[in-house]
């Protein structure tokens, strides 16, 4: 694609950016096919083509209007068009330069604006979102069904292994999951000890920094990137733990960005290179681990699952199949499910501020992934976790609690029977 960048990011790092992913784009549309806002709409301006094409003329020096900032914000940045690409447009980093600069240019109605500003302060914020959360759940019955649907219900957590191993890796607490779904935490803990991995939780470190990235709010972003890194980095420089275990994959792809979005910081490039080095997802340690895990194995509970691979997961980290691989390893039914490389509208608080659009694409993901009838629907991301609870009465878990079921059967009717199992 030519390019004639204005002079105001012509020979700037925004612009550079910018120009070479422009000029790799060759306009084949092959990204509308698996587009989802495309696939809804029917708008080329709603599909990465059209809002490549917008975010050009703005950089060429087009004024942007309201119009070009609803295209933008469209976007559920799930990179589904970044896998289909043949020419390997990084489209994401793209959108992110293109919002950050049309809202710079264009101003939001004060509603708006105070929407996304409680958004970013809110769900970013631990603290703050647990005692909002607390207090929803609360006071539920006064809250309008479709906010009352998202708050879920609270399920706990469990115990936590108290066995220490010589291989340790780092368990960030992130921001909304240990409210929303406790359980997540403790039985990837649970999992990884059965295998000899001891899970060291830091409490130090918040939100990944996704939520103000992808809400035009990248100098808050980067701040919590650094602070993440600063809470990690006494067990990262020690080498107290051979991986950074992140069991969000909406996380994990935000911190497979650090070393590119801080690539220009002197006191923090080297650091974000090594955080990114360590990254895993639950399943990459897991899976070289499948004959130690599958002595602990018992019958499971719920055989017949559907499995609802995140964008993060498929597009953004790349990992596509092997949880699925593991899942049938260890005794799953996995039933099919259609159109799997599809978005389900959840894309972080996408679901709250295009909710007729996320809808949509819900009812959609659910309706392939119930088709065939399945116990149990199982994720990778708390956001897709969430979002799909809120619309189904089947129970939708992590897919690492459904290993961790299986594993701790005995247990658990011991508990229930009072006679002694095997352990």
């Amino acid at each position: 694609m030519e390019t004639r960048l204005s002079d105001e990011f012509r020979d700037t790092a925004v612009g550079h950016t910018a120009d070479s992913i422009l000029r790799a784009c060759v306009h084949c549309g092959f990204c509308l096919a698996t587009c989802p806002t495309y696939q809804v709409l029917g708008d080329e301006l709603d599909g990465p083509r059209g809002r490549i094409y917008q975010i050009k003329q703005v950089l060429e020096g087009a004024r942007p209007t309201r119009e070009t900032q609803l295209h933008l914000d469209r976007c559920l940045t799930c990179r589904s068009c970044e896998t289909t690409c043949p020419s390997g447009v990084q489209y994401g980093r793209l959108l992110d330069v293109g919002r950050a600069v049309v809202d710079a240019r264009t101003q939001r109605p004060p509603g708006e604006r105070l929407s996304r500003w409680i958004l970013r302060e809110g769900l970013s914020r631990p603290w703050l979102f647990a005692a909002a959360l607390g207090m929803g759940r609360a006071l539920s019955g006064l809250l309008p069904q479709r906010l009352r649907a998202k708050l879920g219900k609270r399920r706990p957590a469990g115990p936590w292994p108290a066995q220490s191993h010589g291989r340790k890796v780092l368990l960030p607490t992130g921001c909304t999951q240990p409210s929303i779904s406790p359980p997540i935490d403790s039985a990837t803990a649970r999992v990884l000890d059965a295998v000899g991995l001891q899970v060291l939780p830091v409490r130090g470190s918040g939100c990944c920094g996704a939520i103000r990235q992808h809400l035009s709010d990248q100098p808050g972003a980067l701040e919590q990137c650094r602070s993440n890194i600063d809470a990690w980095w006494p067990l990262v420089k020690s080498d107290a733990v051979e991986a950074i275990l992140v069991n969000a994959s909406g996380c994990a792809a935000m911190v497979k960005e650090y070393a590119q979005l801080l690539r220009d910081d002197p006191d923090y490039a080297e650091k974000a290179e090594r955080v990114v080095q360590l990254l895993r997802d639950p399943v990459e340690l897991l899976a070289p681990e499948l004959d130690a895990l599958s002595n602990h194995l018992m019958a499971p509970a719920t055989p017949r699952v559907a499995f609802h691979p995140p964008c993060t997961l498929q597009h953004a980290l790349g990992i596509r199949g092997e949880v699925e691989k593991l899942l049938t390893a260890l005794g799953a039914e996995l039933v099919p499910v259609a159109d799997a490389h599809l978005c389900c509208g959840s894309a972080g608080t996408y679901s709250l501020l295009q909710s007729e659009i996320s809808e949509s694409l819900r009812a959609r993901k659910l309706d392939a992934l119930l088709h065939h009838q399945p116990q149990m629907i199982l994720s990778a991301n708390i956001g897709c976790i969430a979002h799909l609870q809120a619309a189904t009465r089947i129970p939708v878990r992590h897919w690492i609690e459904w290993v961790d079921a299986a594993l701790k059967g005995p247990r658990l009717r011991m508990s229930q029977t009072g006679k002694k199992g095997v352990e």
